[in-house]
């Protein structure tokens, strides 16, 4: 079978609202910029509805969207990963041991002297301590929209979120510690835990009760049929999801428009370097793409709340290093979607 043929069928299995997501989220973006300029108030009012740095109305949104993936996972099926660890063993080498370091890199790189006659000494030290710290924290819940929007196996990307999860709490504090150079890093432990518990345990809870009543109905159909139902309504919490971070951030992109472009390329070229080196990886190991995919996207995409969390924590509300993870918020979606629109294209150079 041919690339072209496989590529077909892949966006075959996309509705129309689907195939045209990449429209959607544009407009999105335009009506959280303009929506955040013409009711200041409000979007105050929904920011401030946080616990534990933890956004509650993006978070019933994430929650949404993940949902309807984990009906999908099989339970059953958990028995059968560690007969194929090559998806799980790139995740963990490019999360873990390149990705921080690559982007340590690329922010000296840009920051101090690409942009040095752009950017403050000052600014420039801040703005690469935000991005490592956005390096740092690999995808908890996004990954499963991304993996879902590329037909990935429910079950193999839960277990790879949750192997992250795990070396995350180990991990992340001395790793941001290492890069920045400093001893003393306090991680919010309370965003780490309540995100895991607000992204992954409760939807995959509340997503098993339900299979297991769909699959006493009517068996794997009745599952089927149920997450192709729930599909618009998670691109739907996508796009308010979208539009609530735009519109958060509305006025800053407005003012300072030039930094955040700045701020924006060293982690374009980050995102994308990544998502090359796990794919091609991949590719060459001949993992299956419905594994693939996913073990590509979780390290592009990024655990934004810990990140900005964890900035503010270290530096303030109103330092560069909150503005680069604010930045790092902005540029995952479209992002996201460029990879997400490439992986359906080359299922194709994978085996089934």
């Amino acid at each position: 079978m041919t690339n072209t043929t496989v590529s077909d069928q892949a966006a075959a299995g996309l509705g129309t609202f689907e195939r045209l997501l990449s429209l959607w989220v544009a407009l999105a973006i335009v009506a959280g910029l303009a929506l955040g300029s013409l009711f200041p108030g409000l979007f105050e009012v929904l920011a401030g509805l946080e616990v534990a740095s933890v956004n509650l109305p993006v978070a019933i949104l994430i929650w949404a969207m993940v949902y309807p993936m984990m009906v999908g996972v099989d339970f059953g099926a958990l028995r059968q990963i560690g007969e194929r660890p090559k998806g799980l063993v790139i995740t963990l080498v490019v999360n873990w041991l390149i990705k921080p370091f690559t982007m340590a890199a690329l922010g000296v790189l840009f920051f101090e002297v690409v942009f040095a006659g752009l950017i403050d000494p000052q600014d420039a030290q801040q703005y690469i301590a935000g991005v490592i710290i956005l390096g740092a924290a690999p995808c908890t819940a996004m990954v499963f929209v991304w993996s879902n929007l590329t037909r990935g196996d429910e079950t193999y990307t839960l277990v790879q979120v949750s192997v992250n999860d795990v070396v995350m709490v180990f991990a992340f504090a001395p790793i941001v510690a290492f890069l920045l150079g400093v001893s003393d890093i306090t991680v919010p432990w309370e965003t780490l835990i309540l995100s895991v518990v607000l992204y992954v345990a409760l939807p995959l809870v509340v997503g098993l009760i339900t299979r297991n009543r769909l699959m006493g109905q009517s068996g794997e159909g009745a599952v089927t049929a149920f997450k192709d139902k729930c599909r618009p309504l998670s691109i739907i919490g996508l796009l308010m999801t979208v539009v609530l971070l735009f519109g958060f951030q509305g006025q800053v992109i407005l003012d300072r428009p030039l930094v955040i472009v700045l701020i924006a390329v060293p982690l374009l070229i980050q995102s994308y370097g990544i998502f090359f080196v796990a794919y091609g990886a991949a590719r060459l190991w001949k993992v299956p793409f419905n594994v693939a995919a996913p073990c590509a996207l979780i390290g592009t995409s990024n655990f934004f709340e810990l990140a900005v969390a964890v900035a503010i924590s270290l530096f303030g509300l109103g330092s560069g290093a909150a503005l680069a993870t604010v930045v790092g918020v902005l540029v995952e979606v479209p992002v996201m979607l460029s990879l997400v629109a490439f992986a359906n294209r080359t299922r194709g150079w994978f085996p089934n």
